[in-house]
């Protein structure tokens, strides 16, 4: 509900912001014009400008005034931030999935597809959670879900161990898995089957819904560079494209362990395309033109 209402609160600031142009738009459509797709081919012919450089004279970033080249700075070095911040959350998590440091196919296809020859618990002491209890009693807890679990254990031997080494986070009040009841410990001894249909639902709404948007204003913002129209336009699609794959391929692993390798390549599809957009933002807005990387031929912009 939170991300819905985020949603239409963003959509409702779209809709403001582009309401005067909007209106003159749908008032010169009542003008006689030619047919849409010869205005379109005549218009946005690529075989004709995609080697010319896409400037609008009164809107690029080296001509906005400095309220807004303040503004659209202050947004990409937060969303630079935070894209590394969830850089290290990937390494934190995922990327000790297969208890090795590192981000690798093995960590991809243990999250989704999960490491079926042992349970989540298991995986989970020999990854993330290694650290958080001393050897043997992580071997104590990994025998226990090998031998299925019986709750003749958990009094004696199991629940010591997960009130001195586990519910600290693992309770009534954290979001994960309260191990303060055998039931849900046991749930978790079970064979590991990956991410749930649940959690892959929930999660990819969210990353679709969320990352798009950060995509929409980046690629907004990155559209008043200048740039060669061919590769501006594929630097502004190809987030959205990548996203698309990596969500997709998290539902294909659950089932297809192979299909891990695409969770790496849109991962890094649109990491490398967002990071070219914000630094040619904040190159174009604060650098003097000299020192423009890609520079272009000056016959290029006529």
């Amino acid at each position: 509900m939170d991300h819905l209402l985020i949603l239409l609160i963003a959509s409702a600031v779209i809709a403001f912001a582009f309401w005067p142009r909007c209106r003159k738009q749908c008032a010169a459509a009542t003008k006689p014009h030619p047919s849409f797709w010869k205005t379109l081919l005549t218009t946005h012919s690529l075989n004709q400008e995609n080697d010319m450089i896409d400037i609008n004279p009164g809107t690029t970033l080296a001509r906005l005034s400095i309220t807004y080249k303040v503004l659209f700075t202050g947004f990409l070095l937060v969303i630079g931030v935070g894209l590394m911040m969830a850089g290290m959350q990937i390494m934190l998590t995922h990327g000790k999935a297969d208890g090795k440091p590192g981000v690798s196919i093995n960590d991809i296809v243990y999250s989704y597809y999960g490491n079926r020859s042992g349970s989540k618990l298991e995986s989970m002491l020999n990854g993330s959670m290694k650290a958080m209890a001393p050897d043997e009693e992580r071997f104590a807890l990994i025998q226990w879900a090998r031998d299925e679990a019986p709750a003749k254990d958990w009094p004696t031997k199991i629940e010591p161990i997960m009130k001195q080494y586990c519910v600290s986070c693992h309770n009534a009040e954290a979001t994960i898995p309260d191990f303060t009841k055998l039931a849900n410990v046991q749930k978790v001894a079970e064979v590991d089957q990956g991410a749930s249909i649940g959690t892959l639902t929930r999660v990819s709404h969210i990353h679709l819904f969320g990352i798009s948007f950060i995509f929409l204003f980046v690629g907004w913002i990155f559209g008043m560079s200048e740039y060669k129209l061919k590769w501006k336009l594929i630097l502004i699609s190809t987030p959205f494209a990548f996203l698309i794959i990596d969500v997709m391929s998290w539902w294909l692993t659950k089932y297809i362990p192979v299909f891990a390798w695409f969770t790496m390549i849109g991962g890094f599809g649109y990491s490398l395309a967002s990071t070219v957009m914000i630094f040619t933002a904040l190159m174009q807005m604060w650098l003097p033109r000299e020192m423009w990387w890609p520079k272009w031929e000056q016959d290029e912009t006529k």
